[in-house]
């Protein structure tokens, strides 16, 4: 089995809207998520001092898209209809066919089931159409609902690396989650878990999220980004 790259493709659940970011959307990205210090606490890149900030960002996002090989969604609330966060493949191991999630939320939004409504479509997508074997995230121990989300939507707890990271906060732990397929009948990619990557909006209704609501040593971000 092999991966068939097709892009930032337009998604949606129940209560989401995944799409590709527009210049447009630089005043929510900044007011919602990238210029509050308490979403950014965590994260790896800076929190961004204005829009323009923002605007410049979304620039090397949006000229990004015609690459097949580049995740990377606006998480559109349907209700609102404002951007509320941002998920993206962070990472790659082309040989292994694994691929590291990061995502970021409004803090308006945290203890709403938000982020693991995103990530389960994301995670169903990247498995069922893109066709990866792995997929993995991260977190500092010190936000811990991060790996609430990851758990909820599957990932499993893979053990926690000394010292290895680095966010706002300065030098941290990094917990590792993943979760994996292996080749079933007919040459059939099925998870190694009994939990379904479809019902989404059904995982999200407890909503038992984080603080942060940030993932994957929080690189959610351009600045951060190596798959690009």
């Amino acid at each position: 089995m092999t991966v068939k790259d097709l892009g930032t493709k337009r998604l949606e659940t129940e209560r989401l809207i995944l799409r590709r970011f527009t210049l447009e959307d630089a005043e929510k990205m900044y007011e919602n998520w990238a210029g509050d210090p308490e979403v950014t606490k965590f994260l790896t890149w800076p929190t961004h001092e204005s829009a323009e900030i923002s605007r410049q960002i979304l620039k090397e996002w949006v000229a990004a898209y015609d690459n097949p090989e580049v995740y990377q969604w606006c998480i559109e609330e349907k209700e609102s209809g404002e951007p509320v966060g941002s998920i993206a493949v962070v990472s790659r191991n082309e040989k292994a066919q694994s691929c590291e999630i990061g995502y970021c939320i409004s803090r308006s939004r945290w203890h709403k089931g938000i982020t693991t409504e995103a990530l389960a479509e994301v995670m169903r997508y990247l498995f069922e159409e893109v066709g990866v074997l792995r997929l993995e995230s991260r977190h500092d121990p010190k936000n811990p609902y991060s790996g609430e989300v990851m758990k909820k939507c599957g990932m499993h707890y893979e053990g926690t690396r000394i010292r290895a990271d680095w966010n706002n906060t300065g030098i941290c732990d990094c917990a590792l989650y993943g979760m994996v397929t292996y080749v079933g009948v007919g040459n059939a990619a099925q998870t190694t878990d009994s939990v379904q990557l479809n019902g989404t909006a059904g995982w999200a209704a407890d909503g038992a999220e984080e603080r942060g609501e940030a993932g994957s040593a929080d690189r959610a971000h351009t600045e951060e980004r190596d798959f690009r």
